[in-house]
C-alpha cells in the first residue's frame, strides 16, 4: 500500500508515530499511535543489535511491513536517517527552530530530555505531518556525490588552518619567506619551506640552488625572478632568534609535510567529484550554469538533489538555499534579517556561484552594482543575485533546460526587465 496517496487522511496512512532523538551512541524513541497514545518508549544503542531491537519492537505494532511506520527526527541526513529509511519507514525531517516550538507545548515549564522530545516529535508529526515533506532519498550517484562535496569542503578549510599555522609560524622566525611568496595554499611555498627550512639554510645554499629549486617547482616567473633572489639573499638579516628559530622552523616543517599530503588527497577527491558529476544525467543542465565550474556546479547538484518535486516553487528552493530573507511584519513594523534556517552548505555554495557568474555575465554584474549603487554590503548585494539565479535555476531545472544566454537576454527584454536596462 502506497504512503502518498492524499485521498487518505494522513493519520490513517500510518500506524504508528515516532519521534527519533538522535545522539552519538544512543538514541531514544517514542511511538504513538493515530489516537495518541504512547505504544513504545525504548532507548537503543547505536550498534547492529540496538538497530535490531528497534525493528523488532516496530514489527510488533505494524508487522514486517515497516512503511506504515512515520518517524519525525530532528536531522535530515547522517548515519540515522539514512538508517531509518534503510528499514522502510516514511522519514520526515524536523527543522530545530520548529523541533523546539514544539517540544514548548509540550512542557510550559521549559524542562528539556531526551525522552521528551522524542514524544514531542512523535505527537507533533501525528497531528501536523500532513503539512510536512516526507523526506525521498537520492540516487546513489547523488548521494556519494553530495557526501564527496561536503567532504572536499571540509578538507579545503583544514588546509586552510594549516596554512595559517604556517604563516603564523613563519612570521615568527622566517619574514622572507612571506616576502618572497605570495600564495601559500599551493604546492610550491611548502617545496621551498622543506628544502630551505630556516633563513640560514637558505642564504648558506647558494644562488645556484636558489634556482634549480624555482625551475624544478615551476616557480620561475621572470617578472618576480630577481626580486626573489635579492629576498633570498638576505633572508637572514631580519628573522628570529636561535631558538626560536629552531623551535618554529620544526613546526613549518611538519605543518609543510600535513599540508603536502592534504593535498594529494585533495587531487583525489577533485577527480572522483568530476567522475561521478560527469555520470549524473543532470551534468549538462548543471554544468551550463556561467560561474559554476567544475567545483561549483557539482555542489549545486549534490545539494539539490534529482527530485525537483521537492521543491514546488522558486521561493521554496530560495528559502531553502538561504538566499531569501526572512520578513516579519506586524502592524505598521516590518524587520527583513538573514536567513539562518537554511541548508548552510548550499548556501555558502550560491553565494560563491553568483560571484562568480559576474565575470560570465554582464547582466550579472550590472544587478550586483546596481544593488552596491543602492548601500548593499558585497555579500548582501551578492545574496541578492543569488537569489535571482536561484530562481533562473528552479526553472531550468523543472523544464530540464540547459541555460541560454541568450534566451534569457530575450525573455528579459520580452518582460521589460530594469536589468537590461543596465547592461
Amino acid at each position: 500500500m502506497s504512503h502518498d496517496t492524499k485521498d487518505v487522511p494522513f493519520q490513517q496512512q500510518f500506524k504508528l508515530f515516532a519521534g527519533f532523538d538522535w545522539a552519538s551512541d544512543h538514541h531514544d524513541v517514542v511511538a504513538v499511535d493515530p489516537d495518541g497514545q504512547i505504544v513504545l518508549e525504548l532507548t537503543i544503542d547505536d550498534t547492529a543489535e540496538g538497530w535490531a531491537t528497534l525493528r523488532d519492537k516496530f514489527a510488533k505494532h505494524v508487522g514486517q511491513d515497516l512503511s506504515a511506520v512515520a518517524v519525525a527526527v530532528e536531522t535530515n541526513n547522517g548515519p540515522a536517517v539514512e538508517r531509518l529509511l534503510a528499514m522502510g519507514c516514511a522519514v520526515y525531517p524536523l527543522n530545530p527552530k520548529v523541533a523546539e516550538r514544539y517540544r514548548e507545548r509540550k512542557s510550559n515549564a521549559g524542562c528539556k530530555d531526551d525522552r521528551l522530545d522524542a514524544f514531542s516529535f512523535a505527537d507533533a508529526l501525528r497531528t501536523d505531518g500532513h503539512t510536512w515533506r516526507r523526506l525521498k532519498p537520492d540516487d546513489p550517484v547523488t548521494q556519494e556525490l553530495r557526501l564527496l562535496c561536503r567532504d572536499e569542503i571540509q578538507l579545503i578549510g583544514q588546509r586552510t588552518a594549516l596554512v595559517n599555522q604556517l604563516r603564523a609560524a613563519l612570521r615568527e622566525y622566517y619574514p622572507a619567506a612571506l616576502e618572497a611568496f605570495e600564495d601559500w595554499t599551493s604546492d610550491g611555498p611548502w617545496a621551498f619551506v622543506q628544502a630551505f627550512p630556516t633563513p640560514q639554510a637558505l642564504v648558506a645554499s647558494g644562488k645556484r640552488r636558489w634556482d634549480k629549486f624555482l625551475h624544478a617547482n615551476r616557480l620561475y616567473r621572470r617578472e618576480t625572478y630577481e626580486r626573489r633572489l635579492e629576498i633570498f639573499a638576505r633572508a637572514d638579516q631580519f628573522c628570529g632568534t636561535p631558538p626560536v628559530t629552531r623551535a618554529k622552523s620544526r613546526l613549518a616543517l611538519a605543518l609543510a609535510a600535513q599540508l603536502r599530503v592534504l593535498e594529494k588527497q585533495l587531487v583525489e577527491y577533485r577527480q572522483n567529484i568530476e567522475t561521478l558529476f560527469s555520470q549524473h544525467p543532470d551534468h549538462d543542465l548543471f554544468g551550463s550554469l556561467p560561474g559554476a565550474g567544475p567545483k561549483i556546479a557539482p555542489r549545486l547538484l549534490g545539494e539539490l538533489g534529482n527530485d525537483p518535486s521537492r521543491f514546488d516553487t522558486h521561493e521554496s528552493l530560495q528559502c531553502y538555499g538561504g538566499s531569501a530573507p526572512v520578513t516579519k511584519q506586524s502592524g505598521k513594523n516590518r524587520w527583513v534579517s538573514f536567513r539562518r534556517a537554511c541548508n548552510t552548505t548550499l548556501r555558502a555554495t550560491l553565494h560563491h556561484w553568483a560571484d562568480k557568474s559576474r565575470d560570465k555575465c554582464a547582466w550579472a554584474q550590472a544587478y550586483y552594482q546596481h544593488k552596491r549603487d543602492h548601500g548593499q554590503s558585497h555579500a548582501a548585494a551578492l545574496r541578492c543575485l543569488a537569489n535571482r539565479w536561484v530562481k533562473i535555476l528552479w526553472k531550468m531545472w523543472q523544464t530540464h533546460t540547459l541555460y541560454d544566454e541568450a534566451l534569457h537576454t530575450r525573455n528579459q527584454v520580452k518582460h521589460g526587465s530594469w536589468v537590461i536596462q543596465l547592461t
